[in-house]
Protein backbone atom coordinates (compact mmCIF):
# COMPACT_ATOMS: atom_id res chain seq x y z
CA UNK A 1 0.00 0.00 0.00
CA UNK A 2 1.29 3.45 -0.87
CA UNK A 3 0.57 5.34 2.36
CA UNK A 4 1.83 8.64 0.93
CA UNK A 5 -0.92 8.64 -1.67
CA UNK A 6 -3.68 8.34 0.96
CA UNK A 7 -5.38 11.24 2.70
CA UNK A 8 -5.09 11.50 6.47
CA UNK A 9 -8.71 10.37 6.79
CA UNK A 10 -8.07 7.31 4.63
CA UNK A 11 -4.99 6.44 6.69
CA UNK A 12 -6.88 6.62 10.01
CA UNK A 13 -9.66 4.45 8.53
CA UNK A 14 -7.11 1.86 7.36
CA UNK A 15 -5.34 1.87 10.75
CA UNK A 16 -8.70 1.36 12.45
CA UNK A 17 -9.57 -1.59 10.21
CA UNK A 18 -6.21 -3.22 10.82
CA UNK A 19 -6.34 -2.76 14.59
CA UNK A 20 -9.85 -4.25 14.63
CA UNK A 21 -8.56 -7.26 12.69
CA UNK A 22 -5.75 -7.75 15.22
CA UNK A 23 -8.21 -7.39 18.11
CA UNK A 24 -10.51 -10.03 16.63
CA UNK A 25 -7.54 -12.33 15.90
CA UNK A 26 -6.63 -12.13 19.59
CA UNK A 27 -10.27 -12.90 20.42
CA UNK A 28 -10.76 -9.74 22.47
CA UNK A 29 -13.94 -7.72 22.73
CA UNK A 30 -13.67 -3.95 22.47
CA UNK A 31 -14.38 -3.74 26.21
CA UNK A 32 -11.62 -6.25 27.05
CA UNK A 33 -9.13 -4.35 24.89
CA UNK A 34 -10.16 -1.05 26.47
CA UNK A 35 -9.78 -2.49 29.99
CA UNK A 36 -6.36 -4.00 29.29
CA UNK A 37 -5.14 -0.82 27.58
CA UNK A 38 -6.52 1.47 30.29
CA UNK A 39 -8.58 3.49 27.82
CA UNK A 40 -12.31 3.94 27.38
CA UNK A 41 -14.54 1.71 25.29
CA UNK A 42 -15.45 4.87 23.37
CA UNK A 43 -11.77 5.37 22.45
CA UNK A 44 -11.42 1.82 21.11
CA UNK A 45 -14.61 2.25 19.08
CA UNK A 46 -13.31 5.57 17.69
CA UNK A 47 -10.04 3.97 16.62
CA UNK A 48 -11.82 1.12 14.86
CA UNK A 49 -14.18 3.53 13.07
CA UNK A 50 -11.19 5.44 11.72
CA UNK A 51 -11.74 8.49 13.87
CA UNK A 52 -8.90 10.60 15.19
CA UNK A 53 -7.49 9.81 18.65
CA UNK A 54 -4.40 11.03 20.47
CA UNK A 55 -1.21 9.02 20.38
CA UNK A 56 -1.52 8.58 24.16
CA UNK A 57 -4.68 6.56 23.46
CA UNK A 58 -3.32 4.70 20.44
CA UNK A 59 -0.08 3.51 22.08
CA UNK A 60 -1.63 1.49 24.93
CA UNK A 61 -4.03 -0.17 22.48
CA UNK A 62 -1.12 -1.11 20.24
CA UNK A 63 0.82 -2.35 23.29
CA UNK A 64 -1.99 -4.74 24.25
CA UNK A 65 -2.16 -5.98 20.65
CA UNK A 66 1.64 -6.44 20.68
CA UNK A 67 2.19 -4.06 17.76
CA UNK A 68 4.67 -1.57 19.22
CA UNK A 69 7.68 -3.33 17.68
CA UNK A 70 6.34 -2.16 14.33
CA UNK A 71 7.17 1.44 15.25
CA UNK A 72 10.76 0.67 14.31
CA UNK A 73 9.53 0.27 10.74
CA UNK A 74 7.26 3.30 10.94
CA UNK A 75 9.92 5.68 12.22
CA UNK A 76 13.34 4.07 11.76
CA UNK A 77 16.32 5.32 13.68
CA UNK A 78 18.44 7.71 11.62
CA UNK A 79 21.81 6.22 10.83
CA UNK A 80 25.10 7.86 9.94
CA UNK A 81 26.58 7.16 6.50
CA UNK A 82 30.03 5.50 6.38
CA UNK A 83 31.55 8.70 4.96
CA UNK A 84 30.12 10.79 7.81
CA UNK A 85 31.44 8.19 10.25
CA UNK A 86 34.96 8.58 8.87
CA UNK A 87 34.72 12.36 9.11
CA UNK A 88 33.54 12.19 12.71
CA UNK A 89 36.01 9.45 13.63
CA UNK A 90 33.58 7.96 16.11
CA UNK A 91 32.37 11.27 17.55
CA UNK A 92 28.66 11.95 17.23
CA UNK A 93 27.74 15.62 16.87
CA UNK A 94 26.40 17.05 20.12
CA UNK A 95 25.24 20.40 18.73
CA UNK A 96 25.16 22.43 15.55
CA UNK A 97 27.37 25.50 15.41
CA UNK A 98 26.48 28.37 13.11
CA UNK A 99 28.97 30.92 11.86
CA UNK A 100 28.56 34.34 13.39
CA UNK A 101 27.40 36.95 10.91
CA UNK A 102 29.03 40.32 10.76
CA UNK A 103 26.86 43.30 11.59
Amino acid sequence: MNWNSLSNTMITVEIGKRLKTYRLKKRLSQQELANQAGVSLFSVAKIEKGKSVTISVLLPVMRVLRLLDNFELLIPEVGISPIEMLKLKGKAPKRIKHKKTEK
